[in-house]
């Protein structure tokens, strides 16, 4: 906490403001209202199709017809609104889970609330990493700030009290207390225009693949709609808009309008459920990459362990203090634990520093070795020093107290101490290490001279000793890391810790089998050709910087992988957006880190990564079956549209037919699929490819001949009851009722194509049985109620259409279990349909 005597505004004053002054909000991307989806669907092909054929129907004379293609527009739009209803609702609690938050002070006590609750005369408390939720003016503290999104200047700017801060913009370095003076649209970067708060995202690979598919088969059903016109009116001598319905029919058999309900659905409400396993989507595009990562390149504290870091162990002047069970601090350990104190910064971000003052608190307080003064100066870890050095000034002004700490290598080498001794503290933190602790180095110095010198190099100091910090694994992670392992799913550690600490906590986790480490000079002086081959026998990567990481997520990404990477800081966001799936640390993780993510974890647990994996392979494979149900259940739709208009057979299907067909489809493929359950095999089997489409030819082709299978028993069963004398209304009507009841055995047949029909219907999924009893409640009501028989054009159901409709139902289950067994789908491989050779 900062030591201060800023009270902030009182809870009811903050509440008065922001139901007076609105929300801390720039005017952005809003929800479609009822009325722009409705207008939206008029656009839609399948609903001009149907309004050119409720039309036709009027021209001819057939009212009942129109009246029904014309009432089914309102059944189409609600149908929309209510999908579109359900995926916004689904993204809007995404979009309040990853709000940005602020800290306050609100009646004198640090509070995290949503940025949009900011309200004018708020205290904000800054740290590192922050993106400023509104204007203010700095009260306290020294900040550097990034303010690039407003002058385009990449060189963070440094804040003192009184100057102001831009919503919008990125603390980089320090901490500070401002007061909030402009929210919302009045803010700086509000004035500059909608543009920053409205950017869309961009499409997913499967959008983008599904709308091309669409386009080519619109202009498919279009063409071969127009052939099919030309055909009957000018080579048969059809009326002309009796053709006309026939064109129109074919053209709605074609079009398969669900799959962009499918994918609309699926990843939005996949986002929504992965959300309930502690993983925030930010980008809904990354829910398809999910089921393809070969790698998971993961930090060690917070993820692998408890982030609960306590400072353990002190080791000076040879001597050891353990803080377990300790009732005093011996005086050996009181300077070394004072200087520890002096080099961390007074309101830490960082866990390890948040440690040393509590042990500070602990042992220090009341004593004379207790400070809370703030350094003159910082001179900041980088990768040329891994330390750092706080400076702090005298009552002489030329003469000033320096407190450092960082990696015991690098600290030693500032002490200029020689190799023996380098030796012996070598010795002491290997010893640590392999305990799983981690250690810093600290030292001590004076600097004589008013200006200080550019470098740490530049001063002289004195080693006092090495402390040690642990963070107990999470219990969860070693079966988690072991479900990975059979998942095909690499872990890869990558961490600025010791050597020896990354190789205790990955023994104790079980991360790998193999036991090189290599560290981030090593990773330095070897080329992209040398590394490439070092990445194929090393999976723990220690004392990397930020840059480091980056260069091994873009040459693991290079050998063909599909990289997933954890971040929590400024630095990591290059490495997060590089990475094909960032996933930043929700409770300890910046804001910037958050931003360039594409998932955040809400409870930085590895475990809950592994959970995201596998709702991300279930979702993928319901995306998969429910499009490979799509052409399935469409090809029998197709043929008994086309083949009776060629043979100059009766008609089968009529636009009316169509339209109540997609009244069943459509639940099926955004309701029954979405909610089928994993397969067993989810984690079991190797990742897939990023490349991999549910739209391929290979995955579609089995789908396929499942929908040709049903066209032939129908258009055998046609061919059988024509002969037997039945009537075109009693053939329609049996016929129909196949149809109807074959799409249902297509449902359970790509539930799971490695399975029987009879496994897909005692399967576990509530909505199979509930989709039936509507399949069911619908044919009754088509065949009982007069008007509906009419418009349909079917006779009274008598007991040899009946008899004949199951028949043809018995006949598609009996061909479809023959393709199965053909096809040699009698084991399960998730799925992927067909395989070519």
């Amino acid at each position: 906490m900062m030591k201060t005597n800023h009270t902030g505004l009182t809870q009811a004053e903050a509440a008065r403001r922001l139901a007076s002054n609105g929300e801390n909000m720039l005017p952005g991307s809003v929800p479609k209202s009822l009325f722009a989806i409705a207008l939206s669907v008029f656009t839609e092909p399948m609903f001009l199709m149907l309004l050119g054929a409720g039309g036709i129907y009027l021209a001819l004379g057939d009212r009942a017809e129109a009246s029904f293609l014309l009432g089914f527009v309102f059944v189409v739009i609600g149908i929309t609104l209510a999908q579109e209803r359900k995926t916004q609702r689904a993204l809007e609690s995404l979009r309040d889970l990853s709000a940005p938050r602020a800290l306050v002070v609100r009646d004198g006590q640090e509070i995290r609330i949503p940025g949009r609750e900011v309200v004018r005369g708020d205290v904000l408390v800054l740290h590192e990493g922050d993106r400023i939720p509104a204007d203010a003016l700095l009260l306290d503290g020294q900040l550097s700030v990034d303010e690039s999104l407003l002058t385009g200047e990449a060189v963070p700017v440094n804040k003192s009290p009184s100057t102001t801060l831009s919503a919008s913009t990125v603390v980089t370095k320090g901490v500070g207390m401002a007061e909030v003076s402009a929210i919302g649209v009045n803010t700086a970067v509000g004035r500059i225009g909608q543009a920053l708060a409205s950017t869309q995202e961009a499409p997913s690979g499967l959008q983008q693949a599904s709308r091309k598919l669409i386009i080519t088969l619109t202009i498919v059903g279009l063409a071969f709609a127009t052939l099919l016109v030309l055909l009957g009116w000018l080579w048969d001598g059809r009326a002309f808009l009796d053709s006309l319905l026939s064109g129109i029919a074919l053209a709605m058999a074609i079009l398969p309008e669900e799959i962009p309900v499918i994918l609309t659905v699926f990843l939005a409400l996949g986002a929504w459920r992965i959300s309930k396993q502690k993983v925030l989507t930010r980008r809904v595009s990354a829910v398809e990459a999910l089921g393809a990562i070969t790698v998971l390149a993961v930090d060690k504290t917070g993820t692998l362990t408890q982030n609960r870091m306590k400072m353990e162990e002190l080791v000076a002047a040879g001597a050891t203090f353990r803080n377990e069970g300790a009732n005093a601090l011996p005086e050996t350990f009181h300077e070394l634990a004072e200087f520890t104190l002096l080099a961390t910064p007074l309101d830490p971000f960082d866990p390890m520093e948040k440690a040393i003052q509590t042990f500070a608190q602990q042992w220090l307080k009341d004593t004379e070795h207790w400070h809370s003064q703030a350094p003159e100066f910082q001179y900041d870890l980088s990768a040329e020093i891994l330390a750092m050095t706080q400076v702090f000034s005298s009552n002489d002004p030329a003469r000033h107290l320096l407190a450092c700490k960082g990696a015991p290598e690098a600290v030693a080498d500032l002490c200029h101490l020689p190799a023996t001794e380098r030796d012996i503290i070598h010795q002491q933190v290997l010893s640590m290490a392999e305990r799983g602790l981690r250690v810093l180095g600290v030292a001590k110095g004076q600097w004589q001279g008013k200006a200080l010198p550019p470098s740490q190099h530049d001063f002289t100091f004195t080693f006092l000793g090495l402390v040690g910090f642990v963070d107990p694994p999470r219990a969860e992670v070693p079966a988690a890391i072991a479900e990975c392992r059979a998942a095909g799913v690499r872990i890869i550690m990558m961490t600025g810790d010791h050597p020896a600490t990354a190789r205790a906590i990955a023994q104790q986790v079980n991360l790998s089998t193999r036991t090189a480490v290599m560290t981030g000079a090593e990773v330095a002086a070897l080329s992209d050709a040398e590394l490439h081959e070092q990445l194929q026998q090393v999976d723990m990567f220690t004392r990397l910087q930020p840059e480091q990481k980056l260069r091994l997520v873009q040459i693991l990404q290079q050998n063909g992988e599909v990289v997933a990477m954890t971040g929590d800081g400024v630095n990591d966001a290059p490495a997060l957006k590089a990475a094909n799936i960032g996933i930043a640390m929700g409770e300890r993780g910046t804001d910037v880190a958050r931003e360039a993510a594409a998932l955040v974890l809400l409870d930085d647990s590895f475990a809950s990564i592994v959970a995201a994996i596998r709702q991300g392979r279930r979702i993928y494979d319901n995306i998969t079956k429910a499009t490979a149900f799509t052409f399935a259940v469409h090809m029998p739709i197709i043929v008994l549209a086309l083949i009776p208009a060629l043979l100059h057979w009766p008609i089968l299907l009529l636009p009316v037919h169509i339209v109540l067909l997609e009244l069943l489809i459509d639940p099926a493929c955004s309701i029954v699929f979405e909610a089928e359950p994993e397969a067993s095999d989810i984690m079991t089997r190797r990742p897939r490819k990023l490349s991999d489409s549910p739209f391929a030819f290979s995955t579609l082709l089995y789908p396929l001949l499942q929908g040709i299978a049903v066209a032939e028993v129908l258009l055998l069963g046609y061919w059988l009851l024509d002969g037997q004398g039945f009537q075109a209304d009693e053939i329609r009507g049996a016929m129909f009722m196949g149809l109807v009841l074959g799409l249902c055995l297509l449902i359970l047949a790509n539930r799971n194509v490695a399975r029987t029909l009879l496994h897909g219907l005692t399967a576990s999924n509530p909505w199979v049985w509930r989709m039936f009893g509507a399949v069911g409640l619908l044919l009754v009501v088509v065949f009982s109620v007069p008007v509906l028989r009419d418009i349909m054009g079917f006779s009274i159901m008598g007991i040899p259409q009946l008899v004949a409709g199951m028949v043809l139902v018995l006949g598609i289950g009996v061909y479809l279990e023959a393709l199965r067994w053909v096809s040699g789908k009698t084991t399960n491989h998730g799925v992927r349909y067909f395989a070519m050779p």
